[in-house]
C-alpha cells in the first residue's frame, strides 16, 4: 500500500519527467509519446493526497520478463575539491575531450566510443591508467581538482556529486561522458581474491584502498572505465532524462526494457527500498529487464544506505493502459 508521503514524492518526480515523456522516443518500444499525454495532463493538476489513487488506478502494473529484480543504491557524494589547482588538490577532474567520439573500430571489432590515432585508425579511447598517467595533460580539460583520488573514484562510480570547496562553497558536477572502456566492480575483485571477506560495502572498500595505497591504485586501475564531468548550475544532480533526480524517488533502469520516466514498484528483501520509484536515470552497470539502482540523495545517511544496498525481490513497471493493451495484443 502506498503511503501519502511516498506517493506524493513519486508524483513530484513523475511531473518533472513529463515534459520529456511526451517529447522523446521510448527505447524499450513499450510506450509512445501519446500514451503519456493524458497521464501527464492529469498529474499536473493533482494534489498530493490524490497521488496514491492516481498510481493505483490510472496505470497498468506489469511485469517485464520474470519480474525478479535486483537493486543496488547510489547517492550524490560530497568530496573535497577546488576549482583551481593548489596544494592538497592535485587530482584532475576532466571535461569531455574533443577527440572522444563514436565510430567503427579499425580492427573490425565493432562500433563504440573511441578516438582516431596518429595513423588515422579508429581505436579504443585511453583507459583509466593512461589518463591517470597523463594522457590528457596540457589540453586545458581540467574543470576542477580533487583532494583525494579514492573519493574521486567513487564519485565517478556514482556519476555525479558535490565538491566542497576550500572557501566553504559547494560546486556540483555531473556526468558528461564516458571513455567507452569496460566497467569492473572492484568490490568483486576484492572478494574473489580473498582480500575482503564477509559483506562487501562501499565503506569497507574505501577503508581497504586507503590502507593499501599502492595496491589500491593498481586495483582501481583494473576498472578501465573513466567518467568525464561538467559543472552544473542550479538543482541537481541531473539524470539520463536531463531532469533533476529525486532522493528516495528516482531509480536508474535499463532503457531498453523500462521506459525512462515510468513509475517502478519495487518489493525487495531490503525493506528500506520497497515502494514506488520513477525511472529517471541509467547506469553503466544497470543492464537487463529487472536491474535497478535506487537513488538516496546526498549526505552520510544516503552514503550508508546506498553503499550497503544489494537486494533481490520483485518489480513491476507502471505503464499507460493503452501501452499495456498493445503489449498484451502482441503476445
Amino acid at each position: 500500500m502506498l503511503s501519502t508521503t511516498e506517493a506524493a514524492r513519486a508524483l513530484d518526480a513523475f511531473k518533472i519527467s513529463c515534459p520529456r515523456l511526451v517529447s522523446r522516443n521510448d527505447q524499450s518500444g513499450l510506450t509512445r509519446t501519446e500514451d503519456w499525454v493524458p497521464l501527464c495532463t492529469k498529474a499536473a493538476s493533482l494534489s498530493p493526497i490524490d497521488a496514491a489513487s492516481f498510481f493505483a488506478r490510472d496505470f497498468a502494473w506489469v511485469e517485464v520478463g520474470a519480474g525478479e529484480a535486483f537493486a543496488t543504491g547510489y547517492f550524490e557524494p560530497r568530496i573535497r575539491g577546488s576549482l583551481t589547482r593548489r596544494p592538497g588538490y592535485e587530482t584532475p577532474i576532466y571535461a569531455v575531450p574533443d577527440d572522444l567520439t563514436r565510430g567503427t573500430f579499425s580492427d573490425g571489432s565493432g562500433e563504440g566510443r573511441g578516438r582516431y590515432d596518429e595513423n588515422g585508425n579508429f581505436v579504443l579511447y585511453h583507459d583509466r591508467t593512461a589518463i591517470e598517467e597523463g594522457a590528457l595533460e596540457g589540453r586545458g580539460l581540467e574543470i576542477a581538482w580533487a583532494a583525494d583520488p579514492v573519493e574521486l573514484f567513487f564519485l565517478q562510480i556514482q556519476g555525479s556529486g558535490q565538491l566542497l570547496l576550500p572557501d566553504g562553497r559547494v560546486a556540483r558536477i555531473g556526468y558528461a561522458n564516458q571513455n567507452g572502456r569496460e566497467y569492473v566492480a572492484i568490490g568483486r575483485l576484492l572478494r574473489e581474491r580473498g582480500l575482503l571477506e564477509g559483506g562487501i560495502t562501499m565503506q569497507r572498500i574505501v577503508d581497504w584502498l586507503k590502507a593499501n595505497p599502492e595496491a589500491g591504485r593498481d586495483l582501481m586501475r583494473e576498472n578501465k572505465s573513466y567518467i568525464f564531468f561538467r559543472l552544473i548550475e542550479g538543482p541537481g544532480p541531473l539524470g539520463a532524462l536531463n531532469v533533476p533526480v529525486t532522493p528516495r524517488g528516482t531509480v536508474a533502469a535499463d532503457p531498453k526494457f523500462v521506459p525512462l520516466g515510468a513509475p517502478v514498484w519495487l518489493n525487495l528483501e531490503a525493506d528500506v527500498a520497497d515502494g514506488l520509484w520513477i525511472a529517471q536515470d541509467t547506469g553503466g552497470a544497470i543492464k537487463g529487464a529487472n536491474r535497478f539502482d535506487t537513488f538516496w540523495g546526498a549526505g552520510d545517511d544516503a552514503r550508508t544506505i546506498a553503499g550497503g544496498m544489494a537486494s533481490r525481490g520483485s518489480a513491476r513497471i507502471l505503464l499507460p493502459k493503452s501501452a499495456a493493451r498493445r503489449a498484451q495484443a502482441r503476445r
